[in-house]
């Protein structure tokens, strides 16, 4: 009987330690995951002659784009160590840091059982397997708000993309017969191998399910400083009353190609990169400043982001070291509470850079891949 439809019970996300990893360890399932959509666009070039009004051909001249995109509840740090980011307890790696050093990227499968069956049930076989080879990280975004789960977006662009149907083995134990679609990037051909093996699972799961917004502790170095914002920004009472808070950074990618290869060889991070923390508040105090004196004081401060759990126990947490104050935007109309919308950036350096750069920390014990 054909399959009616396929929901998101049936479909488990899946990143690699690295694109060549086959085996069933160097495999994760992320967790928490909302959505994911993936596509791939193919640009071609019409061949065309005097005396003839339709094309003799139209060639493919450069690699397809494939392009991958997912959500996911924020948690322990378990996905973004998964994915590749810094992560120390102690702060003292960059968030991005993972992500800037030459690699071949990371593969993503999304694994489907059959309709109506939980894709982390054991005993049950696997009906496909879609798969995205050579990813690479260029977009990542946190987003918290009042009445809403803190979640994250990541954006990835890929080289190529697959799907298998003939597979072996049961959910939840172990997949078999899965085609890598990693390929040689100098070479623009497919690996050699294409066996690998996956397995969804609910290790890592633990007692946290969510993080929520009253939770959430946002420290704004700026609340002590005499050059900062106009509206109070102290982390007690005293302070605006913080609605949202967004943090981002975009680490786009510039192919390099060669003459006699039909993909990139290399995709460097294209560098500076910046990250960027919006904040929106309802107003309550106003602060005695002068735009001049924050002209003239251009020392930047740090600014923590901490998720906890109900006991008060850090779960993941933030920090941007050097962030400096871009702007700031107040209104104020008849039939709503006075905002104010504030944005802060910092520049992300080296992976040991404590002084200019995005540090993350998040108290998972279950090690990726290991």
């Amino acid at each position: 009987m054909a399959r009616n439809r396929v929901i998101y019970n049936s479909e488990a996300l899946i990143v690699s330690e690295a694109a060549t990893s086959t085996g069933k360890t160097k495999h994760e399932q992320l967790q928490r995951v909302q959505s994911a959509n993936y596509s791939f666009n193919i640009t071609r070039q019409d061949v065309n002659q005097f005396g003839q009004l339709g094309r003799l051909d139209s060639l493919i001249l450069e690699a397809p784009s494939v392009s991958v995109d997912f959500s996911y509840l924020l948690g322990d740090g378990f996905n973004e160590q998964a994915l590749g980011f810094g992560e120390s307890n102690t702060f003292a790696v960059g968030f991005a840091s993972g992500h800037m050093s030459q690699q071949s990227g990371v593969n993503l499968y999304i694994v489907t059982a059959a309709d109506g069956t939980d894709a982390i049930q054991a005993g049950e076989a696997a009906q496909s397997v879609l798969g995205v080879g050579n990813a690479y990280v260029t977009d990542y975004s946190l987003d918290a708000s009042v009445g809403a789960i803190p979640s994250v977006s990541v954006s990835m662009e890929a080289l190529n993309i697959n799907a298998d149907s003939n597979l072996s083995g049961e959910m939840a134990v172990e997949i078999s017969g899965v085609s890598s679609p990693a390929i040689d990037q100098s070479a623009g051909t497919k690996l050699a191998f294409s066996d690998v093996h996956l397995c969804p699972t609910t290790t890592g799961v633990g007692d946290l399910t969510a993080l929520r917004p009253g939770d959430i502790t946002l420290d704004l170095g700026f609340a002590t400083s005499s050059a900062g914002p106009l509206v109070s920004i102290a982390s007690d009472a005293n302070g605006a009353h913080v609605q949202s808070a967004s943090l981002s950074f975009s680490m786009s990618r510039t192919p390099i190609e060669r003459i006699g290869t039909k993909f990139a060889y290399a995709r460097p991070v294209d560098f500076p990169v910046t990250a960027s923390l919006s904040v929106s508040a309802i107003v309550n105090e106003l602060t005695a400043d002068n735009l001049v004196d924050i002209i003239g004081n251009e020392e930047g401060k740090t600014i923590q982001l901490t998720f906890a759990n109900p006991g008060g126990t850090a779960q993941s947490s933030f920090k941007l070291t050097n962030a400096k104050l871009d702007s700031e935007s107040i209104s104020s109309s008849i039939g709503s509470n006075k905002t104010v919308d504030l944005t802060f950036s910092t520049s992300i350096g080296g992976p040991g850079d404590a002084v200019n750069n995005v540090l993350f920390s998040g108290v998972n014990a279950v090690v990726p891949f290991a």
